[in-house]
Parts: C-alpha cells; structure tokens; sequence
C-alpha cells in the first residue's frame, strides 16, 4: 500500500474542503499542519473527535499548528455532519477545514486505509490517521489508529510540544514527557559541547554499566 515516511515532503495536493477549493502546500504556508483522517461522516466517534479539536483550537494556535480533517464523503455531506457537530459537542463552530476525499485517491495515496474495517458497500474504510507536518511541509510524525478505537488529542499536543522543542534544542524527551519537564541530552553531544549548549547545565545518571548516557538537562526554553 502506498504511504509516507518520516522526513518525507508530502504531496502537494489539491482538494475541495468545507471551506473551498486548497492547495495543501499553500495552506500550510509557514506554520506547522496536522492533518487527521476520519473512516465516514455521520459517525459516532469521528464526532466525538472532531469536536475535541474544535474545543483545542485555541491550543493548536497557540503553538502556530493548522488543523485540517479528511472524510471520505464529499463536501455538502461534510457541510451537514458539522451542524451534528455543533450541536452534539456543545462547539459554536468547526473552525477548520474537512477535506472530501470521496474516492478515496489521498486516503490510499497517504496509506490511510484500515482493510480489516469496512463500510456497508464493503469498501475499506479509512483509519484514524494522524499526520504532523513540519513547515519545512515534511512528515514529522505519524499515528495510525484503528477505525474502531478514538484518538487521544491530547497526546497529540504532547508531541507536537516535543517535535517543536527537539526541532531548535539538541535534546531528546523522555517517556510520559511533558512541556516544562527534563529532557535528554543527545548522545551525539559530547559533555563539553553540552556545557556550551545547555548554561542550566545537565546531570549524568550513574549506571551500573558505568556508561555515562543518561544525561537529563532542564527543558532549555523554559
């Protein structure tokens, strides 16, 4: 099945969405992008998740990150879903864009399709993707969920907050890392460098191995 690597640029596609015709690239633009996939409009958890990402928009602008959804119906069914939306979610409005992909040309295109769900024509079903580009427009990072279980979004601020700090930081973050918390020095510094680049300064977790890895060093943007 086709599909996208880490670090790859992703397709400049063009697409009708609920807010008129774009151009991936150009509605990128400078910022960061996260694009989700949805198996079908009209769908109990697909609402529920679009719904969570209207109540974070504020969040995700915070951190200069464009939302953006697909579905695989068209736009006027897509148009109809958001009033559920709207009403069921307790949200004034969907302020992103959801594109129709209703042949399902991108959904394979980016590897997005789950073969073990189906629709009721007996159609693959689209998985609950998670795409996050950089505004260098490559892939940063992706998650593939099952059709069958929804997305944690927020995990998804988590490692967009960490992809941010590693892009301009030489450090790495640890497990259950969260913004504000220590990071990893990389293992490609060696400690000199460390001490040039980290003025807070960094400490090196004793092993029995005796091997000095594990250097934890305040998060240096904080």
């Amino acid at each position: 099945m086709p599909g996208l690597n880490l670090g790859d640029v992703v397709p400049n596609f063009e697409a009708d969405t609920t807010v008129g015709p774009i151009k991936f690239h150009d509605w990128i633009g400078s910022d960061w992008a996260i694009l989700f996939s949805h198996p079908a409009d009209y769908t109990p958890v697909c609402t529920t998740e679009l719904g969570t990402v209207a109540k974070l928009d504020a969040e995700f602008k915070k951190r200069n990150c464009k939302t953006i959804a697909l579905s695989c119906n068209d736009v006027e069914s897509h148009s109809g879903w958001i009033a559920d939306i709207k009403a069921t979610q307790t949200v004034a409005d969907v302020p992103f864009p959801i594109i129709a992909d209703p042949k399902r040309v991108l959904a394979v295109s980016w590897g997005m399709v789950d073969p073990d769900e189906k629709d009721a024509a007996g159609l693959a079903m689209t998985c609950r993707a998670v795409f996050v580009i950089g505004p260098d427009k490559k892939l940063k990072l992706q998650i593939l969920y099952p059709a069958s279980t929804g997305r944690n979004f927020s995990e998804v601020l988590r490692v967009l907050d960490s992809l941010q700090l590693t892009a301009n930081y030489s450090v790495a973050t640890p497990a259950d890392w969260t913004d504000g918390g220590s990071c990893m020095v990389l293992p490609s510094l060696s400690d000199e460098q460390a001490k040039d680049k980290f003025p807070k300064g960094f400490q090196t977790v004793p092993c029995p191995s005796n091997k000095p890895y594990l250097r934890v060093t305040p998060q240096p943007n904080k």
